[in-house]
């Protein structure tokens, strides 16, 4: 078992090497370790990222095969099922590293905005499902200075999406608060800029961890 700490290192490190377009060989060469896999895993991490085709956990943080426990959800939303997969990988594996991962120009982020700037009646049952998971963590923002400033406002929003999703991962189930507590387990947010490539770590990110 990877302690959490040891794991967000390595995810730091997996980073720096995608944003120098210098991939790992290590990572290369799970490809060849595939058979290895086959009767079990032991991922290090968890990621709860968006569905967002730019944003490959994997890729992102350089690493292979088996590596990571990845959950893909339009705007790394908690729902109930994302919860239970959150809670399968780390009572099934053992791994103690929880990253919610949003990411800059979110379109499920930028949509909830338009929705409650202009309601419309249009959307699909499911489409408003998950608009109606992110509305609570946005909503107070276009009460701001910031619905002056669309760039800003849509930064500010992604932020406060992960924090709230990292804080229900935190807080909406027992199994994983018991983790917390006893078992070293850690949730923290993160973003990925689809500018530079950078993940920047934010949010649960205990003393001595922070950048």
């Amino acid at each position: 078992m990877i302690p959490a700490r040891e794991a967000l290192e390595r995810l730091r490190e997996g980073n720096r090497r995608f944003v120098a377009d210098e991939r790992s060989h290590a990572t290369d060469a799970s490809r060849s370790h595939r058979g290895d896999l086959v009767n079990g895993q032991a991922p290090f991490a968890i990621i709860l990222g968006c569905s967002d085709s730019r944003v490959p956990a994997e890729i992102v943080f350089d690493q292979g095969l088996g590596d990571l426990f990845v959950i893909r959800v339009a705007g790394n939303i908690v729902a109930p099922s994302q919860v239970g997969s959150v809670e399968f990988a780390a009572a099934k594996f053992g791994t103690r590293l929880v990253v919610v991962l949003g990411h800059s120009r979110c379109g499920a982020i930028e949509a909830t905005l338009e929705q409650l700037r202009r309601p419309t009646a249009g959307d699909s049952r499911s489409l408003r499902s998950i608009v109606d998971r992110v509305r609570p963590s946005v909503e107070a923002l276009l009460a701001t200075d910031l619905r002056h400033d669309p760039d800003a406002l849509i930064r500010d929003a992604v932020r406060a999406n992960v924090r709230v999703s990292a804080s229900q991962l935190r807080h909406g189930s027992e199994l994983l608060e018991t983790l917390i507590a006893r078992d070293g387990l850690l949730v923290v947010g993160a973003e990925y800029s689809l500018e530079s490539g950078t993940v920047e770590f934010f949010d649960g990110v205990p003393e001595g961890l922070a950048p």
